[in-house]
């Protein structure tokens, strides 16, 4: 019994040793985050998991919640989760023994002879049946392997980084259909925006060609002002076909998104509605927060975890191995006595590579440089998301200028057309100032316009840099 206890205690305290390395999470300094941001941002942080809701916009965020729900690349993105969730079960089951059992049951009949003859009386001669014979078995098997070395806890280690790093996976993948729905929505409200200018500019066109074509008639002007009159009216109407095919993109893709056909969404977005205005700064926090919110950083921080662990367990292999198996056996020739005979026996294993040709050994090398990589793409992912960020603060800072600036545009732009249009039908300006002055008009609206979705579209990237979208406390884990 005292050795017993003894062999127990030794591999209880050999199965708590680890030869791979511990883990341990880098540092923001390790990976090049700064203290603050090199643009000018608010310190705060602003509350960025329902963000679509700050352009108050209930059809954007009806139809971005919809795609969360219903999107064909987030279906998959679960489908990769649980399949990490099972790998998971998997490595976890060989923490434990595997045991198996057998049963078999035989009988035996005589075919011919193998009986005594008797004569009876009246001369008939009898064979007695020697009978059948049967027999009944019960098997029970187990078979164990010590993690001496910690190589199995290494692999469920690896396992939990793997699942742990699909679910931030999947939430990637959220994310980035998010901002695709959002981005898509701006730009179907922008080419609506962009078709009314258009047909507004056709119809004061139709007007000055009216005009244009009277004062021909009335021996005013040559018919060089009817000609250049037409030229233009042409020029705006061939642009109209443009933008409905970027219109019917633009919904074909929100469609697709949402997991639906291309044209599902037209007669829901059919009527149109201004371009979302969304709030006029985000705060932005400080740099060291991608680590937390970005899921796509968290993730790269799971695989290097992952690729951490795969050192320990492919540097369990040059260690020895212990296999401890037993079985249990029963053999009756009826079911009531099966259990009255039981044998057993116990085997314990000790294995040891001794010579491979260096293979074990070049296993554990190109664990460490997988684990190496898996570094460098981690840090490259933080400062990617870094640089996201402060591309989206420019982007919206040069965004919020140009709606200011082009609104001035068109404000002017608009004065200076009736002023012009005013002055030609009174025959103080020849029709290339009008045209000119109309022209301007043209692209100072369709400036502004852009500058509006560009305004929305810096927004929505600022938000998805920041790891807007999700809710980064609590990690993804597949449903049950």
């Amino acid at each position: 019994m005292k050795r017993a206890f003894l062999l127990i205690t030794g591999v209880g305290l050999l199965s708590a040793c680890s030869v791979g390395p511990a883990y341990k999470p880098q540092s923001a300094a390790s990976l090049g985050v700064p203290d603050a941001w090199s643009v000018s941002a608010a310190p705060s942080s602003a509350d960025l998991t329902r963000w679509w809701r700050t352009f108050d916009d209930p059809v954007l965020g009806q139809l971005v919640e919809q795609a969360a729900t219903s999107n064909l690349d987030i279906a998959q993105a679960m489908a990769r989760l649980r399949q990490a969730r099972e790998a998971l079960v998997g490595a976890r089951s060989d923490m434990f023994p595997t045991v198996s059992g057998s049963a078999g049951y035989s009988r035996s009949e005589p075919i011919r002879g193998g009986g005594a003859t008797q004569t009876l009386p009246d001369g008939t001669v009898v064979t007695a049946g020697s009978g059948g014979r049967s027999s009944v078995s019960l098997g029970l098997d187990a078979s164990y392997q010590v993690d001496l070395f910690g190589g199995v806890r290494s692999s469920v280690a690896a396992s939990r980084a793997q699942y742990e790093g699909a679910g931030f996976d999947y939430a990637t993948v959220l994310l980035s259909v998010q901002s695709e729905v959002a981005r898509n929505y701006v730009l179907a409200r922008a080419y609506q925006a962009q078709l009314e200018n258009a047909r507004a500019s056709l119809a004061i066109q139709d007007d000055n060609l009216e005009i244009a074509g009277f004062r021909v008639q009335a021996g005013l002007v040559s018919s060089l002002d009817a000609e250049q009159a037409r030229a233009s009216r042409a020029q705006t109407a061939a642009g109209i076909p443009q933008i409905e095919q970027q219109y019917n993109a633009a919904v074909s893709r929100i469609g697709v998104l949402t997991g639906q056909a291309p044209g599902a969404l037209k007669p829901m977005l059919e009527a149109a509605r201004p371009i979302p205005v969304g709030p006029e700064s985000i705060a932005a926090g400080i740099p060291a927060d991608v680590l937390r919110q970005r899921p796509d950083v968290r993730a790269a921080e799971r695989n290097l975890a992952a690729a951490t662990a795969q050192i320990g367990v492919a540097k369990a292999q040059l260690f020895p191995l212990l296999n401890i198996s037993g079985s249990l056996s029963a053999n009756a020739a009826n079911f009531g006595d099966v259990l009255d005979t039981i044998t057993g026996g116990l085997f314990a294993g000790l294995s040891q590579a001794i010579f491979n040709g260096g293979r074990l050994n070049a296993q554990v090398r190109s664990s460490r440089a997988a684990a190496d990589g898996a570094f460098a793409a981690y840090k490259s992912s933080v400062l990617t998301a870094l640089e996201d960020v402060e591309n989206a603060l420019m982007a919206l800072r040069s965004a919020n200028e140009r709606q200011r600036q082009f609104a001035i545009a068109f404000d002017a732009a608009t004065n200076s057309a009736i002023l012009a249009r005013s002055q030609y039908r009174t025959g103080l300006i020849d029709f290339t100032t009008l045209n000119a002055q109309e022209a301007s008009l043209v692209s100072a609206r369709n400036g502004l316009v852009q500058a509006r979705s560009d305004r929305a579209t810096a927004l929505i990237a600022l938000y998805t840099a920041l790891g807007g979208g999700w809710d980064s406390s609590v990690a993804p884990t597949a449903p049950n």
